[in-house]
């Protein structure tokens, strides 16, 4: 109902701080994410070959015919 604006947590506080005293961690944060999760962009045509090359899958692969 009423909200504190002003509140700032000791996490927060504490990060703050430390980016500020340590600005290259948020460019190691950046090169990190690039890694990890920035791909680069799909080539449609190749995934379609590499779909319909796939061979299918049994339902259920350990059971034994």
């Amino acid at each position: 109902m009423f909200k504190n604006t002003q509140y700032v947590s000791e996490f927060t506080q504490f990060m703050q701080g430390y980016l500020q005293d340590n600005p290259d961690v948020a460019q190691g944060q950046v090169e990190g994410r690039a890694l990890l999760w920035d791909k680069a962009p799909i080539n449609l045509d190749e995934r379609e070959r590499a779909i319909e090359s796939g061979v299918p899958q049994k339902p259920y692969p350990y059971l034994t015919e």
